[in-house]
This record gives structure tokens, sequence and C-alpha cells, in this order.
């Protein structure tokens, strides 16, 4: 694989993870309409007025999304070009994936600004990000064989692969919970108002199931990293186990802002993590 075509695929993974990170930032701040029903404008402009907080966050996601296009666009046009000159398919295949991802995502962003940000729109557009995200390290990265037999590796892979879907579910269901604003139905930390079962309230019920899939994945990742041996299962370990602790946190000082888009920042991280360990990973 190209080295220009790796280094430029990583550069629009991090675009991408900021790009992840900001969107949270626009909705803790409460800014999902600072650019008003526009798209793509700002409330019929270019440029934000500057004394309006929520318009230069709004803007500055928009501008972020704008040069993650770009980014897109250039590396599927590289792997177009890459093809052309060697004949080789593999790093198409990710950055094309990424090309058709990125333009759900431009049509859900904008369907998200003109039905004023409803949940289903808010999560859909989360979902492809993240899996964009993912796309992208796959192309960065490219599939390695993990060292061993194809029995071991195929055990590795697929205990890789329910990690996965499992921290994806867990991502969008908090998601869902803090754009239904169940965040804080359950106070307390680790159980849901002192009790291991909540009511029948669904924003309690909500919020409690995202913890048992939050507990699930910690236990889960933490018996892979044992089983599988591996630097990397190890790291998305460690990483899920931050994550709880600033989820506490999060819940034990009401939570404050900056905890919440740390748990965004940390959360989009196990997800990138979970995905280099799988298809990038070698063993150790």
């Amino acid at each position: 694989m190209s080295p220009r075509f790796t280094r430029l695929a990583w550069l629009t993974a991090v675009c991408t993870y900021l790009l992840i990170v900001l969107g949270a930032i626009v909705r803790i701040t409460g800014s999902g309409m600072g650019c008003g029903d526009h798209w793509p404008l700002c409330n019929g402009g270019l440029f934000p007025s500057l004394g309006n907080l929520g318009m230069l966050i709004e803007w500055s996601h928009r501008l972020v999304a704008a040069l993650l296009s770009v980014l897109v666009v250039a590396l599927a046009g590289y792997a177009w070009w890459l093809r052309r000159e060697t004949g080789l398919d593999r790093p198409g295949l990710a950055a094309y994936a990424a090309l058709g991802l990125l333009a759900l995502q431009v049509a859900l962003g904008a369907v998200t600004v003109k039905l004023a940000l409803p949940a289903w729109t808010v999560i859909l557009h989360l979902g492809t990000a993240m899996l964009l995200l993912a796309t992208l390290i796959v192309a960065a990265r490219g599939p390695r064989l993990i060292p061993g037999s194809p029995r071991l590796r195929a055990g590795s892979v697929r205990a890789g692969l329910v990690a996965v879907v499992l921290g994806f579910v867990t991502v969008l269901l908090g998601a869902l919970t803090a754009n239904l604003g169940a965040a804080t139905a359950c106070l307390g930390f680790p159980l849901c108002n002192g009790h291991l079962l909540p009511d029948g309230n669904s924003l309690r019920l909500l919020q409690w199931i995202h913890r048992l899939l939050a507990y699930t994945l910690f236990g889960y990742v933490v018996w892979w990293a044992v089983r599988s041996k591996r630097g990397g299962a190890w790291a998305v370990a460690a990483l899920v186990t931050l994550q709880v602790v600033v989820a506490a946190a999060m819940v034990l000082l009401a939570l404050p802002r900056p905890l919440q888009a740390m748990h965004v920042a940390i959360g989009t991280g196990v997800w990138a993590a979970l995905v280099l360990a799988v298809v990038g990973g070698r063993g150790r």
C-alpha cells in the first residue's frame, strides 16, 4: 500500500474523530440549531456572527465536516489513481465505501437540521459517522493476519467482532440516552437510584440498559484481552475502564459539560481501538 495513501487515510480518520467529538459538543451546548434551519448556509449567510457562541460552534462543526468531505473525496480519487497505476483493488474498496458513507452522512446532516434535530436522525447521523471512522481505519491500516494457527486466528477475530458489535450498540444507545434526556434518569453509580432494577419509567430503563451494556462490554473486553493476549485488546480494555470511570464521575457530579465531552471523546476512542484491534492487530 502506498505510504502517501496511508497517511491521507489516517489524516481523514483523525478528522472524522474530531468531527464526532465536535458534534457532541454541539449537542452538549445546545448549539444544534445555532445556524437555524438553513443548510448549508448559516442563518442565510456564509459566516456566523462572532458574538453568538452557539452559532460559532455549529458553524465550526460544519467547517470541519466540509474539510472531511474534501479529504474523503481526495482519498477515493487517490485510490482510483493507484488502481489505475498498480492494478490493486484493496486500497480502493474501503475508500469507495467511505465516499458512500460520506454522502449518506451529508444527507442525514441536512435532514437533521431541516427536521429540527429529531432523536432518530441524530442517532443515525452518529452511527454513520462511526461507520465512516471504522472504514477509514480499515483503509489506513488494512487487514493484518494475527500470528498463530488458522483456528486461533479465526477464534480471535470472532471474539473481536463480537466486541465491535457490542461496542457499536453501546455507543448508539449512549447517544440515544443523551438525546432523549435520560442521562439524569439514574442517579448514583453503579446502581440506578440505589436500586438494582429501576422502576417502570422508560427513561430510567433506557439509562439502565445503557449501563448494563457498558458493564457487559467491560467484562467482555477484559476476557478477550486475557484470552487473546494481544496488545490491541488490552488497549481497548484500558480505554473501556477509563470510560467507566469518567461515566461514574459524570453521573456523581451532575453531568458537567467537560466530562460529557470527555465521555464522548473516550467512547469514540474505544470504538476506534476496537476496529483497529480487529482489522489491524498483530498478536503479542
